[in-house]
């Protein structure tokens, strides 16, 4: 690992690949960031937490209300 930063709206983990080439992945692909803990505990049996369902409900609010068109 090269170096651990926040871009592109997420924390990012940089590193060389074999040919040299700085390469950019999402931190969390990666095991320098430990388990979310709500993944861990809902182990396969709840595929939204509380606070994306909220966010899909706003969403569908807008687009249901022709504010969406660009969505």
């Amino acid at each position: 690992m090269v170096t651990y930063n926040h871009c592109w709206g997420e924390d990012r983990v940089y590193f060389h690949d074999e040919q040299g080439r700085l390469i950019g992945l999402p931190a969390t692909w990666t095991d320098v960031v430990p388990p979310d803990p709500f993944v861990v505990m809902a182990a396969g049996r709840s595929y939204f937490r509380a606070e994306e369902l909220w966010e899909l409900t706003q969403r569908v609010r807008r687009f249901s209300s022709g504010g969406g068109r660009h969505v």
